[in-house]
């Protein structure tokens, strides 16, 4: 599919006097053009937006993941935890986490990004400090929802960023480069778990609060250090030189011509956001892909030491796993922009997923295929996101919709992410036989629904071909050249000129 249509792009020069942007010259129009250049000003980005991005959600997963980590080495004895008591503290920190999505999302322009995501890693990073000095069931809990609070505007936060740096058609790759950090750092978690609880007995702590504390110092001195990397927008970047600033600022208003100054914030658009059909769809894929990954993210430690292993060499066959999952999620993403397709691609990581799935319902006792199933169940459940993650971002516009329906998504991924939490308990292992049918299930589901929002994408865009006078006639886009840009800010993606991203 096409990203934007001739027609759409013939009236950009329209849309552009009316939006005053003198600042970019005949001449940056033309090196947009000069194909070396743009490579040029898009490696740049790749080389210092991109890596920092990374950074931010390596760090976001780790520091909320590593509750799986410290469980294996000792936090739920050490702390004299019930499965139940466990499962509610790692449950908690999802319910402050899908409050604050939405809100911050909407909110990130307002405040800026350069000072909102520096913050809030900051503080997040104080409170997983704070998690290794607990010393009681209520304490956990309460450093978890604090947690909770400040990670969750991270990840819809950097897909909405990012929608502000690259074209839609280069949106999956990135999103994939930066969420691959989430399977790379379940890698390297295992590893850091690994060396740090021999750190046990120094200052009198456990390893398992070492694991918080350690991690923790790191994730504070990135985030300060961070207020002074993070640019606002691509022209206010100092690692770009002005004409870059101009080359990326003028490709992104080609790609997105119905960005202009009438698309304010209004409560119309999250609801018309939250009420599109192909939104409502992937809201869906949102929620069965969260539960699948959460549940991995958070247990799989705990399901490889339950197949017999002791607990050091778990956290480190918890690795190869995830090593895997990082490749795939990369190459299905490449694929995904290379191709300009988000449907073929996921249908193929949910096939996968679901290979995994079955391998490991069909495993029993034999504890070398279960743990093989998981090569199959990491990367069909991780290379999901960055896929679904692009997909709502290309056929949400304008911004504000897009920054809704992006927030509501994760909203519904981290809703997953509560379920996921009650599906592990320790009695039931290792071969979690109830757990792994619904995962099974929720993998097949994602591939009818996969299909049938394609099917809705292609539908919505024939009817907008055929009823294209009836829509645009309130705005007489053809007598006013304002009426052009009132139809692209109150129809946003529903514009016979926008075509949606199968």
């Amino acid at each position: 599919m096409e990203y934007h249509s001739e027609k759409a792009a013939s009236k950009f020069d329209v849309i552009e006097s009316l939006e005053d942007t003198s600042s970019l010259s005949r001449e940056s129009e033309a090196s947009v053009d000069d194909e070396k250049k743009v490579k040029d000003a898009v490696r740049k980005l790749d080389i210092t937006i991109l890596p920092i991005m990374t950074m931010f959600y390596f760090l976001s997963f780790l520091d909320r993941a590593n509750i799986g980590n410290a469980r294996v080495a000792g936090l739920q004895k050490g702390l004299h935890l019930s499965d139940h008591q466990y499962q509610i503290a790692v449950t908690i920190t999802f319910v402050p986490y899908i409050l604050s999505e939405l809100p911050a999302n909407l909110l990130l322009r307002k405040i800026g990004p350069n000072i909102l995501m520096p913050t809030i890693l900051t503080l997040w990073g104080v409170i997983v400090i704070a998690q290794g000095f607990v010393k009681s069931y209520h304490g956990l809990v309460v450093a978890r929802a604090f947690l909770g609070l400040m990670e969750g505007p991270m990840f819809p936060g950097i897909v909405l960023y990012l929608s502000g740096f690259y074209t839609r058609r280069e949106l999956a790759l990135r999103i994939a480069f930066f969420f691959s950090a989430a399977s790379l750092s379940g890698a390297f978690s295992g590893l850091l778990a690994a060396g740090i609880s021999q750190m046990a007995g120094v200052g009198g702590k456990p390893g398992w609060a070492w694991i918080f504390i350690l991690e923790g110092i790191f994730s504070t001195l990135v985030g300060i250090v961070s207020f002074f990397l993070v640019p606002a927008t691509p022209m206010q970047s100092r690692f770009l030189t002005m004409e870059q600033k101009q080359i990326i600022t003028r490709r992104l208003q080609r790609d997105r011509p119905f960005e202009n100054p009438l698309a304010k914030f209004s409560w119309r658009q999250v609801w018309m956001s939250v009420s599109s059909p192909h939104v409502l769809i992937v809201f869906v894929l949102y929620f069965l892909g969260g539960t699948n990954l959460y549940g991995l993210a958070l247990f799989l430690p705990s399901i490889v030491n339950e197949l017999g292993f002791s607990a050091n060499k778990s956290q480190l066959l918890s690795v190869g796993p995830y090593a895997v999952g990082f490749v795939v999620t990369l190459a299905i993403a490449h694929i995904s922009d290379r191709y300009r397709t988000r449907f073929v691609p996921l249908l193929g990581v949910c096939l996968f997923a679901v290979v995994g799935f079955a391998m490991y319902l069909a495993a029993g006792n034999n504890k070398h295929l279960s743990y093989a199933a998981l090569y199959f169940m990491v990367p069909g459940v991780y290379a999901r996101t960055p896929v679904i993650a692009a997909w709502i971002s290309n056929n949400s516009e304008p911004y504000y919709r897009r920054a809704t329906s992006i927030a509501m998504g994760f909203v519904l991924t981290n809703s997953g992410g509560i379920l996921s939490t009650w599906l592990y308990p320790s009695n039931k292992g290792p071969s979690y036989t109830n757990t792994t049918i619904m995962n099974l299930s929720f993998a097949t589901i994602s591939i009818l629904l996969a299909i049938l929002n394609a099917a809705t994408l292609y539908y919505m865009t024939k009817r907008k071909e055929r009823l294209r006078e009836k829509i645009l006639a309130p705005y007489a886009t053809d007598k006013d050249p304002e009426g052009e840009l009132r139809a692209w800010a109150e129809l946003g993606d529903r514009h016979p000129d926008f075509h949606y991203v199968i």
